[in-house]
């Protein structure tokens, strides 16, 4: 599942040629999977304490598996959309109850953080490998192929699940209260279009408006879940410092991954010109990284406050992104790799310790709750991580394409080159080879400006999340936390 949410990256130039995708329908296709996720995780975890969380997990797959297939044979950019989305609520069903599962077969703090730590090795590696299998099938297969790779993992699950996992649910989990989830998912939908929509047409009316509405529902929700004696989500969680800053430690970390999984695909293929498998291959350092991040920090954390390791990963991520910041229109892949490696490891290690304040908070009834909480500010930052960085730098590289284009270029040709880069290069294809070369010229400089700024702005979001985390954190040694 992890894969699947940066696998897509390496298909988005030659999905955009065969669905001739808008900008901001290229936005929506990569991150509503991730928007239905943040969305529902928490109620599907909540559900999955209730009907147990072995049952979600397969009922998870079997939806998982057929949206796959919806996707792998969308026929517009609409239909791809719509597959994503249910991609999303599908998605949902399956992730709390694995870190979930964890929380209660381990129930010994030193076994479960080592768990945990395979666990999101297996989640950060998984989300870096994405553009390399991506690369490897579009080497040889159409776009949609990149889903098809769900269908036979879904259908071992649904085979071994039943065998191998042990059933697990709170033994008096009280009402469901349909009434918070719909909120919630209201709540999370709102503010993410809202963000989307700035990105596109700044602070317009319907930008704000979405923005205050999501807040509203959100401030909403919280005041309902205090008075409800079942709650969907335990708003008492949140009064552990420890607890409230992995949550926001958690957002930061998959923001920083997911934000440069947006660009360097593009830039790889489009810029340099390098097939997807060879442009997967770049990515894989980030992998690599993520990996290795994941598997030593249990390690490190024996030795240090939990608050310098997890200010310490987000550190090394905002140092990756200040080196792909250097990057320009011409190859340097050594780069690239350092600072993929460095952006990797670093969202490896606060990513493994965040899971882990948070799912050894919550009590062992409640694992499902919380591991939706855990892994919304996961979704939650992947899709931000998109919605917010890749509106940035769409915004940066409109800009600089018409500040450049030359009076009396045709509208047509101004709208493609401003939509996205594929689209500017199926348009340059219609030109003379000279005016090609330089309208070519123009909007790859364009891309390239657009997105290192982009990765600066990055750098300096993640850095202060890893000093508010140091600064809040520095004094608590354990991850084990008191229930309040």
């Amino acid at each position: 599942m992890s894969i699947d949410l940066t696998v897509l990256s390496m298909a988005v130039p030659s999905l955009s040629a065969d669905l001739a995708p808008s900008g901001t329908q290229l936005l929506w296709i990569i991150d509503i999977y991730g928007v239905f996720l943040a969305g529902l995780l928490v109620t599907m975890g909540s559900l999955g304490d209730r009907i147990g969380r072995r049952r979600l997990l397969l009922l998870g797959a079997l939806a998982f598996g057929g949206a796959s297939a919806l996707a792998a044979f969308a026929w517009n950019a609409e239909v791809l959309i719509v597959a994503r989305a249910l991609l999303g609520i599908g998605g949902a069903t399956l992730m709390p109850s694995t870190l979930s599962l964890i929380r209660n077969v381990f129930t010994d703090p030193a076994q479960r953080r080592r768990a945990i730590a395979v666990w999101a090795a297996a989640f950060s590696g998984g989300a870096g490998l994405g553009p390399v299998v991506g690369g490897l099938l579009l080497e040889h297969f159409w776009w949609g192929s990149v889903f098809l790779i769900n269908l036979p993992i879904m259908a071992l699950l649904l085979i071994l699940g039943p065998r191998l996992l042990p059933e697990s649910k709170d033994p008096h989990p009280g009402p469901f209260d349909i009434l918070s989830a719909v909120m919630l998912t209201a709540a999370v939908l709102a503010l993410v279009f809202g963000i989307k929509e700035v990105g596109k047409h700044g602070w317009d009316t319907a930008s704000v408006a979405m923005l205050l509405g999501g807040a509203l529902v959100a401030t909403l929700f919280a005041v309902r879940q205090r008075r409800l004696r079942h709650p969907l989500i335990d708003i008492t969680l949140f009064r552990s410092l420890p607890f409230t800053v992995a949550v926001f430690a958690n957002v930061a970390g998959v923001f920083a991954m997911t934000g440069v999984l947006y660009f360097l695909p593009q830039y790889v293929q489009i810029v340099l010109g390098y097939s997807p498998l060879e442009a997967g291959l770049w990515a894989l350092p980030l992998a690599v990284g993520a990996v290795l991040g994941a598997l030593t920090v249990p390690a490190i954390a024996r030795r240090l406050p939990v608050g310098w390791v997890i200010g310490l990963g987000l550190a090394a991520a905002a140092g990756g992104y200040a080196l792909l910041s250097m990057l320009g229109a011409n190859e340097a892949m050594a780069l690239a790799f350092a600072g993929g490696a460095l952006l990797g490891g670093g969202v490896g290690m606060a990513e493994t310790l965040t899971n882990d304040v948070i799912v050894g908070t919550a009590p062992a009834e409640k694992a499902g709750a919380a591991a939706g909480i855990s892994e919304t500010g996961y979704e939650l930052g992947g899709a931000l991580g998109t919605a917010v960085l890749g509106s940035i730098g769409t915004g940066l590289y409109r800009d600089q394409v018409l500040d450049g284009l030359p009076a009396g270029t045709p509208d047509a040709l101004a709208d493609a080159a401003t939509q996205t880069l594929a689209a500017a290069g199926q348009a340059a294809a219609q030109l003379p080879a000279d005016q090609a070369a330089r309208f070519l010229s123009l909007v790859n400089g364009a891309f390239v400006d657009a997105m290192t700024q982009t990765f600066a702005v990055a750098a300096l979001l993640v850095a202060a999340a890893a000093l508010a985390a140091f600064l809040t954190l520095r004094r608590h040694r354990h991850t084990e936390v008191d229930h309040p």
